[in-house]
């Protein structure tokens, strides 16, 4: 009989108990520590773990909707509570706080987990023990949210919804409530809110359900991270009224909140939406490579799939892809804000899909982004709401060439290298005779320039009104990497493709000649490392100490000399290397800033200047594989620090951003793409190498008795 893959449930319990944790730390995860379920469309849930929304981002159903509107909060809040004879229990935080209040938690809120990467809430009052849980059914923008009396008599439940349905980046101000209009319907009940948007559906799924009109406009609601951050923070919902049952052991109480019609809703009640859910994960962890169906790597299988999506909206595109037989995929850059950006998504790529066995959704995001190419480039960007992409980006495409080569090397799926190869000969050609954006490469020494007068092109991307803040214009160091990188990986696929109609000579001499200028004018030889830019708009050489020359080791063709890579590594150790990532300035540099805080503009001045990006421990590992082969052990303590973040602010996934000293607060987006596919290949790298080297010694011992 074969054995079916039933993996044990995947958990990771956030630790609330005061008995353990100071009032400080406590509150801190209640109410900074989040949450997400995704849907594989864009939209999500996401909150806090004790309930307060303290971002604008921040709902129980965030709708990935056609353009030109984009993500879009249909149910903002859920107030809860469990009524015992006369007395009232408060579960969700909202009700506790107010403008100037400390920062509390439910006092009843007793545990909260990941549990196969979806959110379980344990409450305990009066006597009883209550289990929340909430999901997304795939690719619907529908959610369930569920309450289940564990232990006890129960009592009266009662949730309260509120809304304010907006756009991600739209006024907090309040809603337009003489627009709402609230309707019972056979199935449950339907608020309308324009013409132009969905209508949200309600259904609660109980015994003896009932629900009492009462609308109401709750003001004054503070988001406290907006506020910190510098935006808009204050604002109103709207409430119709609130679903109650008699919450007993029989049967669990079930909301369901969807933009999608009542034939869908009905499709799969609350309790097979769960199921399929985590039959969906199980295939998930099946289709990953054994190292990483359990612990810490299976956590960011799971935190990697929710940055896999289909676009909303994009006809054309998906259009062409069904008339081939493809289906069109990207990936969201990270949550809450980021839509699907080329850079991320490319850099991203092996560690989403091809270390987590998705190989069919690579080929698709490849073949998709051929199709976006314009001038030699790919999309930076597609705007939210939007279905065309920005192409301000001057890496972006050279990482295209990288994610191309890891995927063959893992497929030999030599149909879409065919299908690509003219494209990438293309992009090569128009480098080689200039594109957008001051794109060219210099014919006196055969190293790429970029560099256009408002646009920062490079991923050190910050911009703030028409500050650039680190413009990096001339020959930067990791862009002539990715360039010899490219232009090697154009010859070795020639070759093998056995495409006698380009020159793959010219090619080899080109990177050749990229080669030897690099290493003639990259080296700077008073700090034993490379220069970050030569030859800059400004006049002379960055010497600023940055994680980006760990690219000339790092990539399959390398166009740093070997024997310069020990020192460059040791230097970037030493500098840049912290438990959650790099600096992205070494301390010491003139313009180096310690925290990522203050308002939009103090932030965006330390975003590269110092502060700790967790996608460049991807980097950093593979150079350090590559210069100390024999001591892959150390490079796997440079991940341990990553396993104890996924206790703190975005449960089971890894943030954007870091502050550059102790205790390194994460900032930015609570759960990014790059950051997580970096650390979860690097994870199954790792386990992988060790396993083929316990192999080896196994054959060794094996071939010796013989």
């Amino acid at each position: 009989m074969k054995t079916i893959f039933r993996p044990a449930p995947i958990v990771r319990h956030v630790e609330l108990d005061v008995a353990h944790l100071d009032e400080r730390v406590r509150s801190r995860r209640g109410l900074f520590t989040e949450w997400i379920v995704t849907n594989g469309l864009g939209g999500y849930l996401s909150g806090t773990v004790g309930g307060l929304n303290t971002r604008r981002y921040h709902g129980w159903l965030i709708a990935a909707l056609p353009a030109p509107h984009g993500r879009t909060i249909m149910l903002n809040q859920l107030r809860e509570r469990l009524i015992v004879g006369d007395q009232s229990y408060v579960l969700d935080c909202d009700d506790l706080v107010h403008r100037d209040t400390p920062d509390p938690i439910s006092p009843y809120l007793s545990e909260f987990r990941l549990e196969n990467g979806l959110p379980v809430w344990v409450f305990r009052c009066a006597g009883n023990v209550i289990e929340k849980r909430a999901c997304m059914v795939h690719l619907q923008n529908t959610a369930y949210i569920t309450y289940t009396l564990l232990e006890g008599e129960g009592g009266r439940l009662e949730v309260q919804p509120a809304m304010h349905v907006r756009s991600h980046d739209d006024s907090l101000a309040g809603p337009p409530q003489e627009q709402y209009r609230w309707t019972g319907v056979e199935d449950g009940f339907e608020l309308y809110v324009s013409d132009d948007l969905p209508v949200l559906k309600l259904a609660w799924n109980c015994d003896e359900c009932g629900f009492q009109m009462k609308t109401r406009r709750l003001d004054n609601l503070r988001y406290r991270i907006e506020q910190a951050r510098g935006y808009d923070w204050e604002g109103s919902l709207w409430s119709p009224g609130k679903f109650a049952t008699d919450l007993r052991s029989e049967k669990p109480a079930a909301l369901t909140a969807s933009t999608e019609d009542w034939e869908k809703v009905r499709a799969l009640s609350a309790g097979a939406s769960f199921a399929t859910e985590l039959e969906r994960k199980r295939r998930l962890l099946r289709a990953a490579p054994p190292e990483a169906r359990e612990g810490f790597a299976a956590e960011l299988v799971f935190a990697a799939d929710q940055f896999l999506i289909t676009p909303m909206g994009r006809t054309a595109d998906q259009i062409r892809a069904h008339a081939v037989g493809d289906e069109i995929r990207t990936v969201i850059a990270g949550y809450h804000w980021f839509t699907d950006w080329g850079r991320d998504t490319m850099i991203s790529l092996e560690g989403l899909t091809l270390s987590t066995g998705r190989y069919r959704e690579a080929e698709y995001i490849l073949r998709s982004f051929g199709n976006y190419i314009h001038n030699g480039l790919i999309p930076n960007m597609f705007p939210e709401g939007r279905t065309s992409g920005l192409y301000h980006t001057a890496d972006a495409t050279l990482w295209f060439f990288h994610a191309i080569d890891r995927y063959v090397q893992v497929t030999s799926d030599w149909e879409t290298l065919e299908f690509l190869l003219p494209k990438m000969v293309d992009v090569a050609e128009w480098h080689l005779r200039g594109t957008d954006f001051g794109i060219h490469i210099d014919q006196n020494d055969g190293l790429m320039v970029q560099g256009q007068d408002g646009y920062q092109l490079t991923w050190m991307d910050a911009k703030v009104g028409d500050w650039v803040v680190t413009p990096r214009r001339g020959k930067t160091v990791e862009l002539n990497a990715l360039w010899y990188n490219a232009l090697r990986l154009l010859v070795e696929w020639l070759e093998a493709l056995e495409d006698t109609r380009t020159d793959r000579a010219r090619y080899l001499q080109l990177a050749d000649r990229c080669r030897e200028s690099f290493n003639r004018r990259f080296w700077n030889g008073d700090k034993g490392c490379l220069f970050d830019v030569v030859d800059t708009f400004e006049g002379g050489d960055d010497a600023q100490i940055r994680p980006n020359q760990l690219i000339a080791i790092s990539l399959k063709y390398p166009v740093l000399d070997e024997a310069r890579w020990k020192p460059v590594v040791e230097r970037c150790m030493r500098e840049l290397l912290t438990p959650v990532g790099l600096r992205s300035l070494a301390r010491g540099e003139k313009d180096y800033k310690p925290r990522y805080d203050g308002d939009l503009w103090a932030r965006d001045a330390a975003y590269h200047q110092g502060t700790v990006w967790g996608w460049l421990i991807g980097p950093f590992v593979n150079a350090w594989m590559k210069t100390f082969p024999e001591q892959a052990e150390k490079a796997q303590a440079f991940l341990h620090g990553f396993d104890q973040h996924l206790y703190e602010d975005g449960v089971g996934t890894i943030s954007e951003i870091f502050d550059a000293e102790e205790p390194f607060t994460p900032r930015g987006c609570m759960a990014q793409a790059w950051s997580v596919a970096e650390v979860l290949r690097c994870e199954v790298m790792l386990h992988q190498m060790r396993s083929d080297k316990e192999t080896q010694k196994e054959l060794d011992l094996t071939a010796a008795k013989k």
